[in-house]
């Protein structure tokens, strides 16, 4: 998996630092979205608040991960696929959230709706959130 992160900072100009390693590893490893706090907490490491949100900010504007708004406001964020570069964005996908376990997970192979609007609107970017129970959480029974 190293080999694979040196890749991937190496091919977006960007310095291979222990933080930009371990937060890209992260969301290798997680199928679901991270929050900011999730990072934070999964590092391991002390990580300064500031380092982490600098990290992030870099990697949305390369094209590495995007953000997912949220209910509440929030931002979550997921790993890109390869076809996202440096401020272009190609994460047209839904997203699913749900609502026993919390996790936002990107479906792929279900693109956005395509939108008409009115003439003199241009859309720059559609977002959409289902939310619902995951196949994890319908699996898990109740206790008796």
């Amino acid at each position: 998996m190293e080999a694979q992160i040196n890749s991937i900072l190496k091919r977006n100009s960007l310095s291979v630092t222990s933080g930009r390693k371990k937060i890209l590893e992260l969301f290798l490893e997680n199928n679901a979205a991270l929050s900011h706090g999730d990072i934070e907490k999964k590092a391991g490491e002390k990580f300064d608040r500031v380092t982490v949100y600098r990290t992030l900010q870099s990697f949305v504007e390369k094209g590495i991960i995007h953000s997912i708004p949220t209910a509440d406001n929030s931002i979550l964020y997921a790993l890109c696929k390869d076809n996202c570069s440096e401020g272009h964005h190609h994460d047209n996908h839904i997203h699913f959230i749900c609502s026993k376990c919390g996790d936002t997970t990107c479906l792929e192979n279900i693109s956005t709706p395509m939108i008409k609007l009115p003439d003199n609107f241009v859309a720059t970017k559609v977002e959409v959130v289902v939310n619902g129970i995951c196949k994890n959480c319908q699996k898990k029974k109740a206790p008796m």
